[in-house]
C-alpha cells in the first residue's frame, strides 16, 4: 500500500492562498520568473495560472519559455534562464542534479487507473504483421528520443513485465519518431493520449496497450527548478507552486470532474487552444486537447516511490551513476508525497 505524507510547506501555502484568492505575494511584489514550456495539455497547470492571473496574484511578474523537447529546459534551468519547469525524469535530468544544478520538486502528470493514460502504438505494417498487444513485440524496434529518455524507460519496463527484448532505435525528436512510426521504419513506440488518438485514428498507426497496465502510478512528468532556488528561493518556489496549483485544480474541475459540464469544458478548451495546437483552428485543435486529458497532480504532490523506480532503473542499465543517492535528484520539502 501507498503511504502519504504529508510535508508542511506548501500544504498550508496552497490552502490558505487558495481561500485568500493568493491574497499574499512574494516578498518582492511582481518579482520576475521564467517558466518553460511545451505545446502540451499536460502543460495546462501552468497556462491556466497565467491566463487567470494565479502567478500575478502570487506577486509573480511570468514569462514562458517554450521549447521543443524536455532536455534543453532542463539545461536551461540548469543555467539560470528558466526558473520553473516541468519535464519527464531522464538520464540527463539525473546527471545534471548529480552536478548539483536542478532539483525535482513536485509531481506534475502521472498514470492513474480510471484516467485514460499513455497508449503503446504500432505501426500500421506491424499490426497486419499480427501484433496486436505488447507482449508480442519480442525483438522488435521500439522508437525512442535518446537513451535514458521517458520512452526507454517505459518501453524498456514493458518488455522486463512480458519477458521479451526490444530494439531501442534513438531518432532525437518527437515528430521523428511519429514518421518513422507512420512509414514503418519502427514497429513500436509509446505516447501520450493527444498524441496517440489522432494518430491511431489516421489508420497509419494502431493503439495496442496501455502504459498504466505495467506502470500503474508512473509519474510522467515532475516539477523542478534550479538547485539555487530550491534552496535559497523558498517564497519564490512556494509562491510559484501555490499559483501553479491553483491552475491545476482549475483544469482538474473542469477536463476530469466537469465540474461546470459541457460549457467548463470549452472554456478550458478555449484557453489551452491559445499554447497548444495553435497552428489548428479551434474545431480541429478540440478533440486532440479533450483526448489528452489526464489528471494533474494536484498541489504537485510527488509519486516519490515512482522517482525513485524511474533512478534505479537508470542506474541498472548504466545511464547514471550508482552512487546517485534519491536525495540527490529531490527536494521533498515542498509538497505532499506517495510512497516516500
Amino acid at each position: 500500500m501507498t503511504i502519504l505524507t504529508r510535508r508542511q510547506t506548501l500544504g498550508g501555502i496552497a490552502a490558505s492562498a487558495a481561500a485568500a484568492g493568493l491574497a499574499a505575494p512574494a516578498i518582492a511584489q511582481g518579482r520576475k520568473i521564467v517558466l518553460g514550456a511545451l505545446g502540451f495539455t499536460s502543460h495546462s497547470g501552468t497556462f491556466v495560472a497565467v491566463e487567470r492571473e494565479y502567478f500575478k496574484q502570487a506577486g509573480l511578474d511570468v514569462e514562458l519559455k517554450f521549447f521543443q523537447a524536455a532536455q534543453p529546459m532542463a539545461v536551461a534551468i540548469a543555467s539560470g534562464d528558466v526558473d520553473y519547469g516541468l519535464t519527464a525524469i531522464s538520464g540527463g535530468l539525473v546527471s545534471l542534479a548529480d552536478k548539483g544544478a536542478v532539483k525535482v520538486i513536485g509531481g506534475a502528470l502521472q498514470e492513474e487507473t480510471g484516467i485514460d493514460g499513455q497508449k503503446f502504438l504500432v505501426s500500421d505494417a506491424a499490426f497486419k504483421s499480427g501484433i496486436t498487444a505488447p507482449g508480442m513485440l519480442d525483438g522488435k524496434s521500439y522508437g525512442i528520443s535518446t537513451a535514458g529518455s521517458s520512452f526507454h524507460y517505459m518501453g524498456a519496463k514493458m518488455a522486463a513485465a512480458e519477458g521479451i527484448s526490444l530494439q531501442f532505435k534513438p531518432l532525437q525528436k518527437v515528430g521523428a519518431i511519429i514518421g518513422a512510426l507512420k512509414s514503418g521504419q519502427i514497429d513500436a513506440w509509446s505516447i501520450v493520449p493527444h498524441i496517440a488518438k489522432p494518430l491511431a485514428g489516421s489508420g497509419a498507426v494502431h493503439i495496442i496497450g496501455d502504459v498504466a497496465t505495467y506502470l500503474p502510478d508512473y509519474q510522467v512528468t515532475t516539477l523542478f527548478t534550479s538547485a539555487k532556488n530550491a534552496k535559497d528561493e523558498k517564497q519564490m518556489t512556494q509562491d510559484y507552486l501555490a499559483a501553479y496549483s491553483k491552475g491545476v485544480a482549475d483544469y482538474n474541475a473542469a477536463m476530469i470532474a466537469r465540474d461546470g459540464g459541457d460549457e467548463g469544458v470549452n472554456a478550458m478548451v478555449d484557453l489551452i487552444h491559445k499554447y497548444v495546437y495553435t497552428d489548428r483552428p479551434r474545431e480541429k485543435a478540440a478533440p486532440s486537447i479533450i483526448n489528452g486529458t489526464m489528471r494533474l497532480n494536484e498541489g504537485g504532490k510527488m509519486s516519490v516511490a515512482s522517482v525513485r523506480d524511474q533512478l534505479e532503473w537508470f542506474q541498472s542499465e548504466d545511464l547514471v551513476g550508482k552512487d546517485i543517492s534519491l536525495d540527490t535528484l529531490i527536494d521533498t520539502s515542498y509538497v505532499e508525497t506517495v510512497g516516500a
